[in-house]
């Protein structure tokens, strides 16, 4: 669905489309999905965000300063290592587990026509079983009247 069909409560859906090029890489996708949301046209709102994969997440921290998204990476793979022993035969065990515990949605709340994130913080891509294409799905939703 492109950005322009609107739906009949004024939603919209739309797809970003992203190549990862590491196995764990959390990809800031702030910016395009800024330029997405002012593009929509909806000044007050919400950005609902959704990744359609169970070896991938979605991750709201720091932006500023690379090392954090290092740091995340790092702490993730302290936390579930890949080879533990896990029953799952295909070897991406550990991205699976990453996912469930990062989670595969998130809630950004548009105000005056731009996501209200605080000053630091960005939104990323997290990907545990890369490199490959990836995808997030986002649903720009205007407030309804109350």
């Amino acid at each position: 669905m492109s950005a322009s069909d609107k739906r009949p409560d004024g939603s919209r859906l739309q797809t970003l489309t992203l190549k990862t090029s590491r196995r764990t890489e959390l990809v800031d996708v702030t910016a395009e999905i800024t330029r997405r949301v002012a593009a929509s046209g909806v000044a007050s709102g919400v950005c609902h965000l959704y990744v359609p994969h169970t070896t991938a997440g979605l991750v709201i921290n720091e932006g500023d300063d690379p090392d954090v998204a290092r740091d995340i990476e790092a702490a993730l793979d302290r936390l579930v290592p890949r080879d533990a022993g896990y029953k799952h035969y295909e070897g991406n065990s550990d991205s699976h587990i990453k996912s469930s515990l990062v989670g595969v949605s998130r809630t950004v709340l548009i105000e005056n026509g731009q996501l209200v994130l605080g000053r630091w913080q960005a939104i990323f891509f997290c990907e545990f079983d890369g490199p490959r294409h990836r995808e997030v799905h986002l649903k720009i939703q205007p407030d309804t009247g109350a």
